[in-house]
């Protein structure tokens, strides 16, 4: 069985919701990254979105532009990003991994050579935000030959299209809370709660809300409602406040240690 079903059933079992931290790999390097992978582990985390940095990323807000930035500087390319799953599962790492990327570095990989690739490192499911429905058809259908989920983005602008979208989804809904792109916010998307009944309605398989989400208070919001919440721009945020101390090799375990207790408050 996929990591990301055998998880979110052992936590629907156990009555709770699924903490699914992200972030940019290679920010501010990969063995950085490597080591922010197993303090979200240790703080609760459930699953973890390994974000792969890109010149273009339309999804995402200033705070993750940053990090993409940082992590370019150092040349990094989508394979990198793979091997961090790989180096974290050698380190004792259990979760699930998914990897966001957007499309063109999956088609200038090869989409056969992608698939196999994630597959051999234990990658359990890719969300691809810029992938259109209409045009997905043959992704999807390597990714279930692979055994790896495809997870789609449905956004309250979505309406019509919900159930079409939901229709062919695996692994979990990525429900979008609020419009526009990532980062921290104060409030959501005044129908947020209709916006998710309707979803509800539409699907059997887990449904995980993120953006915007940054405190325990926001994640307790959405407690009942979803099976779980994404929470990436705030622990990105943490990681470039921590960036003085990451980059010190003498202070790089306080700057692992802020990471983890943040990430650790969202999940009591």
């Amino acid at each position: 069985m996929n990591r990301i079903d055998e998880t979110f059933s052992a936590l629907r079992s156990r009555g709770e919701m699924a903490l699914i931290p992200f972030l940019t790999i290679g920010d501010p390097d990969l063995d950085t990254s490597l080591e922010i992978v197993l303090e979200l582990e240790r703080a609760g985390a459930d699953l973890i979105e390994l974000g792969v940095p890109y010149s273009d990323p339309l999804a995402d807000g200033p705070v993750i532009q940053r990090a993409s930035e940082r992590a370019l500087q150092n040349g990094l390319t989508i394979m990198d990003c793979i091997r961090v799953a790989k180096r974290a599962r050698e380190r004792g790492s259990r979760l699930p991994f998914i990897l966001f990327t957007y499309f063109n570095p999956v088609l200038q990989f090869g989409l056969d050579r992608f698939f196999d690739t994630l597959t051999a490192h234990d990658i359990s499911g890719v969300i691809i935000p810029d992938l259109p429905m209409e045009e997905d058809g043959e992704v999807r259908a390597i990714a279930e030959r692979s055994g790896i989920h495809v997870i789609p983005l449905v956004a309250p602008t979505s309406r019509e299209r919900v159930r079409r979208i939901v229709s062919r989804a695996s692994g979990f809904v990525y429900c979008v809370s609020s419009l526009g792109v990532t980062g921290m916010r104060t409030q959501f998307y005044e129908g947020i709660g209709d916006f998710l009944a309707s979803v509800r309605s539409a699907t059997d398989l887990p449904m995980a809300v993120g953006f915007g989400i940054s405190n325990r208070d926001q994640v307790r919001q959405f407690s009942g409602s979803v099976d779980g919440v994404v929470v990436g721009s705030a622990i990105v945020k943490q990681i470039e406040e921590a960036l003085p101390l990451l980059k010190d090799p003498a202070r790089r375990g306080d700057g692992l240690l802020k990471i983890r207790e943040f990430v650790a408050e969202l999940k009591r």
